[in-house]
């Protein structure tokens, strides 16, 4: 990318189904989901919003070769997305009290997302 003009970041959780590409994409959502850019068209080559380019960096606590990086990049409507996965967010409790620990944890994958615009 030759030039950031915008960045956003958001966070999502998957509470209870330790889904790290569900927390993923609601972390992409989160940062996206109530933005506006009317004029980044006037920075885009040809004024064409299918000529920004997005990196999505995603900071992941756990499982991070499990995120499904084609599902990620089908939030973003327009341009060339690339997708980077780092070490970071967060695995906590989720506070249930499971029965049998052999078959499913009781962790909360929380991920945090920096959405970077430009071209």
């Amino acid at each position: 990318m030759e030039r950031i003009i915008f960045i956003e970041t958001g966070t999502g959780i998957d509470v209870h189904g330790q889904n790290v590409t569900k927390a993923c994409l609601r972390a992409v959502e989160n940062a996206i989901h109530y933005n506006s850019m009317p004029g980044i068209r006037e920075y885009l080559p040809e004024k064409d919003l299918h000529n920004m380019r997005v990196n999505v960096r995603l900071a992941v606590p756990i499982d991070k070769e499990q995120v499904d990086i084609e599902l990620v990049k089908q939030e973003i409507p327009y341009g060339t997305v690339t997708v980077e996965v780092i070490d970071g967010g967060m695995a906590t409790t989720s506070g249930i009290i499971l029965e049998d620990k052999e078959d499913k944890n009781d962790l909360m994958y929380i991920v945090n997302a920096a959405v970077e615009v430009g071209y």
